[in-house]
């Protein structure tokens, strides 16, 4: 069983040609879209506005966010929060 109704499958064929025409701007900035993956999720999301079968978005923060912020975070933030320190007493030194 197809996941993608034939309406979509329209919907993102019309959004990749006016992204290669370069007609194709985006919904919030108005900027143009060059990028193919976001001309396909603006394809998607406008089938999806439409009531085309079209499988639910994913939340975009829950799943990917969360992995990425664990692994990173703690050693960036040390870091930085230790440079900041020692950048302000140096102001401080040279204010005096």
């Amino acid at each position: 069983m197809p996941r993608y109704g034939k309406g979509a499958s329209e919907s993102v064929h019309r959004a990749m040609h006016e992204r290669k025409e370069g007609t194709l701007k985006s919904g919030r900035s108005g900027k143009k879209v060059t990028s193919r993956k976001q001309a396909i999720a603006i394809g998607l999301s406008e089938a999806r506005e439409k009531g085309q079968k079209v499988p639910s978005a994913r939340s975009r923060s829950s799943s990917h966010s969360s992995s990425s912020s664990r692994s990173h975070s703690g050693s960036s933030r040390s870091h930085s929060s230790s440079s900041r320190s020692h950048s302000g007493s140096s102001r401080s030194n040279k204010k005096r």
